[in-house]
């Protein structure tokens, strides 16, 4: 599925989403949650906004990263979001 046909993002989601896929310990399933973009949709959008050479180091760190898929986490890691985060609201970190 095209990226763009799915919705228009703004360029502060389309960072946001691509902070998110970089980070070891979030899932696609919380992407999926909160801008409704599958696993494919989202390896869409980083090949797109991504340098070839990033988005290759990108793959080859999710290929590698078993926190990015819910079915290969460890039981013990139960949330989203770094422990640092106290609370997200409207896809922004409120507190430090």
């Amino acid at each position: 599925m095209n990226v763009s046909s799915k919705k228009d993002f703004t360029d502060i989601e389309i960072d946001r989403i691509i902070e998110m896929a970089w980070e070891d310990r979030t899932p696609f399933d919380a992407i999926k949650f909160q801008f409704g973009l599958s696993e494919a949709d989202v390896k869409a959008l980083m090949k797109k906004e991504l340098k070839f050479s990033s988005y290759k180091l990108w793959r080859n760190r999710v290929e590698n990263c078993k926190t990015k898929h819910l079915a290969k986490r460890v039981e013990s890691i139960d949330r989203f979001k770094c422990k640092l985060q106290r609370a997200i609201t409207n896809n922004k970190i409120s507190k430090r």
